[in-house]
């Protein structure tokens, strides 16, 4: 269930099936348009008029199987085909469909579109690999367009299912069912939107079937990451839970490094330390009395900081001027674990360097783009492999921040977060992130685990947050519930 696979995997799973259970491929058919029929019938039970849409390929098999199903089960269903289907499988889908007595209406543009309480999309499954173009391209917008849900089969046509990203148009499903396993692009970027509400499928297969294939990616898990928060003894004291250094707060960016310390204290850290501009001590002061907060001009005034604390968190505010500069290379010449996010990960990637101390960097795409000199729009196009590439380039743990947001470790597995929400796209929310990331850093954790369970935990509280509306969400919103989220891990 919280694995995610690519296509290629996909293909070798389904004929490890065939071979270790004797299921040929009308058989897995007959399953997943058994199990996608339970979910429209789950879904829409009063959706009476459903229009089925087949491509050539074994998805349009699945649709015309689901096509026969319903109409055997009383409802009004019409067939769309974008192509005759091409391959035997698909071919005695279609004459099944014919034999219960339903007719295949080639599609001849957007007007040929049947009404229907629900739209079917059977057009593409997982091996597509290029842009949607001529009547496909078409088929798609008109469905895009028509204002009536659509229940896509396995992954919405168009969409990459590596990637998640759309390959020219992409259907905008409301629902989707995942037959045999998640695929990876429909848990980051545009497949997010893309196949809206998912649900999987397994078919009966049996656990055993995956053992050959590694999935290389997977979903966090909240029950397993509870438990990295160990039940705090009674006889410990501050010492005990290390001490963070933020740095950052440029002159006019005092909120940002106020964001990160405060969420450094929220999650658990025993202390944390401010260095920021002189203009922003007393307001500090006076909004968390909690946070020592330091003045620092230049970088010699870290020195002393540097020495007695355990985990830097830099780049909240900190600017890309001769002073956020200065600290920047005092700051990391320590070799303290850190946390890099901001203007941190700009100056890295002007300055680049590989990592020997446990480091965590955040990027959202456009600083990932700066940091593996690209653009965002490539960043996008394959979130996956931008993130280990990251990794690897700096050999650092990173959190690719986003929709689905992916956390990469250099030759390691990846990890995607399931939670958040659009709220959460406001300034000051990956201060907050940095400073959880470090908080748990400076408690112990390695950089795998910290990253992990901070990027669960604050997009859990933003999901709590979010309770009370998304829009308007405050970073400072998610204080609170990271508490609860994190206080609830620690204590069982």
């Amino acid at each position: 269930m919280r694995y995610l696979y690519t296509s290629a995997q996909m293909r070798r799973i389904d004929a490890a099936a065939g071979a270790a259970l004797g299921l040929d491929s009308p058989a897995l058919m007959q399953r997943a348009a058994q199990a996608a029929f339970d979910a429209l019938c789950r879904r829409w039970p009063q959706a009476l008029r459903v229009a089925v849409c087949c491509g050539s390929g074994k998805n349009g098999g699945d649709g015309y199987l689901l096509a026969r199903l319903a109409r055997q089960a009383g409802r009004d269903v019409s067939v769309i085909a974008l192509a005759p289907p091409q391959d035997t499988d698909s071919q005695r889908a279609a004459e099944a469909w014919r034999a219960s007595g339903g007719f295949i209406h080639p599609f001849a543009g957007e007007h040929s579109l049947p009404m229907a309480d629900l739209y079917v999309d059977a057009l593409y499954g997982t091996g597509l690999n290029r842009p949607l173009q001529g009547a496909s391209a078409q088929l798609v917008s008109a469905l895009n367009a028509s204002g009536v849900p659509v229940l896509a089969l396995d992954i919405p046509s168009g969409l990459a299912a590596d990637t998640g990203a759309v390959l020219g148009t992409c259907v905008q499903a409301v629902a989707t069912v995942s037959f045999i396993a998640w695929k990876r692009g429909q848990h980051t970027g545009a497949g997010l939107d893309a196949c809206g509400e998912c649900e999987l499928a397994p078919l009966e297969l049996p656990a055993h079937i995956f053992d050959e294939e590694r999935a290389g990616a997977c979903l966090l898990d909240w029950d397993t990451l509870q438990q990295l928060l160990k039940p705090r003894l009674r006889n410990v004291h501050k010492g005990f839970f290390g001490h963070v250094l933020a740095i950052g707060g440029d002159q006019g960016m005092g909120g940002a490094i106020r964001l990160a310390g405060e969420a450094a204290l929220r999650c658990g850290a025993g202390l944390v330390s401010v260095a920021t501009q002189p203009e922003h001590l007393a307001p500090l002061l006076a909004a968390r009395p909690e946070l020592m907060v330091c003045a620092v001009s230049g970088p010699q005034e870290l020195d002393a900081l540097l020495e007695r604390i355990t985990t830097i968190a830099l780049g909240p505010g900190l600017g890309q001027r001769s002073w956020g500069h200065a600290l920047w290379h005092r700051a990391l010449a320590s070799g303290k674990p850190a946390v890099l996010d901001a203007d941190a990960l700009n100056l890295l990637a002007r300055h680049p360097r590989r990592f020997s101390a446990p480091t965590v960097l955040t990027p959202h795409p456009a600083e990932a783009a700066r940091l593996l000199a690209s653009d965002t729009a490539s960043v996008q196009a394959n979130r996956y492999a931008a993130a280990l590439a990251i990794a690897e380039r700096y050999h650092a743990v990173v959190v690719l921040k986003g929709a689905g947001s992916l956390i990469a470790a250099p030759g390691s597995a990846i990890a995607v977060c399931p939670w958040g929400n659009p709220g959460m796209a406001s300034g000051g929310m990956g201060d907050v992130l940095t400073g959880v990331v470090a908080a748990l850093l400076a408690q112990g954790m390695d950089a795998w685990d910290a990253a992990c369970l901070a990027t669960a935990a604050h997009a859990r509280a933003g999901d709590l947050a979010a309770l009370d509306g998304q829009r308007g969400l405050l970073a400072s919103d998610l204080l609170a519930p990271l508490r609860r989220v994190l206080g609830g891990a620690a204590h069982g």
